[in-house]
């Protein structure tokens, strides 16, 4: 292949990687901006972050909107984070921002369902998916995304704590000043949300750690390296009662291909031990995720 088309290749895929996550973050912005203006509005709701920040405001002052009041909100954020986040993740937080400010300013798409829970419900649902597809971007919508990635960088503080905390005084000032009823509900449209986000972020492709520990080590890890395609960690270990020497197993494979594992196992070795464990986070070129920010 020439220096030509290299080249050529390398901008359509360049190309194609951008209108993908263009894609990504228009029809996640929408979504979003559905539950927000669609229930979590006509309902009173809160929400987490920015967007639960500009709800506040909005209903202490009904004439600023959502989407002036989210714009406005990112700006500061914007300014300081620029040497202090990734430029690929800044530009496309950028767009997802502006994306979805726009999709607040146009987007009313009337959800006639009046009841409370099932408003909260719902609202989780969409957000939670929406918000799914943004993160499956190499973005984000702004907000206390680029707060917790500054607070990262700056004082080392765990993205997880500082979207724990920001939400948590959010919760209680609203509680407050606002409506318990309405933070209440609030609870249980940030739990399905959780939910249904993690479950369009991970979906079937959440990891799993096996050990293995059986006689037949070798075959299982060869079976597992060339026919599974999948990388291995021999670790040496000796048992608690009969202090044998034994070879423990441990390898990362995806939720989809854990059913082929076992039945393998079970098929070279009906005595081994096999336990599986859930996996928070994996990072890694060959298995995981690397943080994009």
């Amino acid at each position: 292949m020439g220096e030509d088309e290299k080249g050529l290749e390398k901008i359509l895929k360049s190309s194609t990687q951008f209108l993908w996550n263009l894609f990504l973050l228009t029809v996640g912005s929408i979504i979003c901006a559905v539950a927000v203006n669609a229930i979590l509005i006509p309902q009173n709701f809160f929400s987490s972050g920015f967007t639960g920040v500009s709800l506040f405001i909005h209903y202490l002052f009904p004439s600023l909107s959502v989407a002036t009041i989210y714009l406005f909100l990112n700006i500061p954020m914007f300014i300081i984070g620029w040497s202090l986040v990734g430029k690929r993740f800044f530009f496309y937080s950028i767009i997802g921002m502006i994306i979805f400010t726009l999709a607040l300013y146009t987007v009313n798409i009337p959800v006639p369902v009046h009841d409370k829970i099932l408003s909260a419900l719902l609202a989780g649902i969409v957000n939670g998916v929406g918000s799914g597809i943004v993160l499956r971007s190499l973005g984000s919508a702004g907000g206390t995304d680029i707060l917790c990635v500054i607070l990262q960088k700056l004082l080392s503080i765990k993205v997880g704590t500082t979207t724990l905390i920001f939400n948590g005084i959010l919760l209680v000032v609203a509680a407050l000043t606002m409506s318990l009823e309405g933070a209440l509900y609030t609870l249980v449209y940030l739990y399905v949300n959780t939910q249904v986000l993690n479950l369009v972020v991970l979906g079937l492709s959440k990891r799993k750690a096996v050990f293995i520990i059986s006689d037949e080590w070798e075959r299982l890890s060869e079976e597992i390296l060339r026919k599974n395609k999948r990388g291995v960690t021999i670790i040496e270990g000796i048992g608690g009662y009969r202090r044998e020497h034994k070879q423990i197993l441990y390898s990362i494979i995806a939720f989809q291909d854990l059913p082929v594992l076992k039945k393998m196992v079970s098929n070279i070795d009906p005595e081994a031990f096999v336990v599986v464990m859930d996996t928070l986070e994996v990072m890694g070129a060959q298995v995981g995720n690397q943080p994009h920010w």
